[in-house]
């Protein structure tokens, strides 16, 4: 798995921290990492962006982005309304080959959800997964609402005969309510895909050495880490 496309059911559901915490956990287990930011929105050019925040939670990593817009919106729109130059599926899945060629794992994080548009011709983060042939990591919101962007995102990654790797909830609950605590049997149903960790709610504001310390604990072995599914359905499901 040289590279892995991470997305999210929308915004705010805590991608870029769980991108950080797989990039931690892989540094951990030796490997060498590098995360491309495929169209950053929303900030300044003299700004630090969503790859430098995983770069400074999770180490030794290269950070990097495609594309950068002012205004907070879909890539499409922002670059249309600063009269910029979109970006485009073909130059983000370049981008990430070649950071490829001289790194173990490459995580390609996108922006909102899976069908965010990239250009006036449609083409999102799912056309950057089929043209790097990458599993897609899946990031959801614990609670209420979660089953059907979770259920809608994996079907469309199947309708289009893309790897659903797992799914992420990028912001568990000091004191989960009952259907964030349901959805934990719910969401790799609905998705047809394991859970595959789950992060503390403001895991992004520990400091990046306490940060990297537990990032594993949080995924599975299959992200690198020591999280263990069974045994946190049984702690947390009604």
């Amino acid at each position: 798995m040289p590279i892995l496309v991470i997305t999210g059911t929308g915004t705010e559901v805590g991608k870029t921290v769980t991108t950080a915490a797989v990039a931690a956990a892989a540094v951990a287990a030796g490997r060498s990492v590098a995360v491309l930011k495929a169209a950053q929105t929303g900030v300044r050019p003299d700004e630090r962006g969503d790859a430098d925040e995983v770069a400074r939670l999770a180490g030794a990593v290269t950070a990097a982005e495609v594309a950068r817009f002012p205004e907070p919106l879909a890539p499409g729109t922002a670059a249309r309304r600063a009269g910029m130059s979109p970006v485009r599926p073909q130059d983000v899945a370049e981008a990430a080959a070649k950071l490829a060629t001289d790194h173990d794992l490459v995580l390609v994080e996108g922006a909102g959800g899976l069908l965010v548009r990239f250009d006036a011709t449609g083409g999102t983060l799912a056309d950057v997964a089929r043209l790097l042939n990458a599993p897609v990591l899946l990031v959801a919101s614990a609670g209420l609402g979660t089953l059907n962007t979770t259920e809608l995102t994996a079907r469309e990654l199947r309708g289009r005969e893309l790897e659903l790797l797992g799914v992420v909830i990028g912001s568990w609950p000091d004191s989960p309510d009952l259907a964030s605590r349901c959805n934990v049997a719910d969401l790799p149903e609905v998705a047809g895909a394991p859970l595959l960790g789950a992060l503390p709610a403001g895991a992004g504001a520990l400091a990046p050495a306490d940060f990297r310390a537990v990032a594993p604990s949080w995924l599975s072995a299959r992200l690198d880490g020591s999280w263990d599914a069974e045994a946190f359905r049984m702690r947390e499901a009604p």
